[in-house]
């Protein structure tokens, strides 16, 4: 009789080896259903827990600037198409 742990789970192994091989996305469609409930009741803890007397209220503001920023300078140039002479730097090669 063989004792060694990793020789006892080794058939655990395979079975489950062989069920993420044949249903791997069922599993994961699964897991993603089970995970965004399960995330919205830990996040839902926090806020159904008893409240003590001293209660704070925290409110943010965000507020605009009062004049916008002045826009960048727009820079414009004239498209010189490319002439057919060689005289550009690599005419004449």
């Amino acid at each position: 009789m063989n004792s060694h742990p990793v020789l006892l789970l080794k058939p655990a192994f395979h079975f489950l080896d062989r069920m993420i091989h044949e249903h791997g996305n069922t599993f994961f469609m699964l897991f993603v259903y089970v995970a965004v409930p399960l995330i919205a009741w830990i996040l839902g803890r926090r806020s159904g827990r008893k409240k003590t007397k001293a209660r704070h209220t925290f409110i943010l503001v965000i507020r605009p600037p009062a004049q916008p920023p002045a826009l960048p300078p727009v820079i414009r140039w004239q498209f010189e198409p490319p002439s057919d002479d060689d005289s550009g730097p690599f005419g004449g090669l």
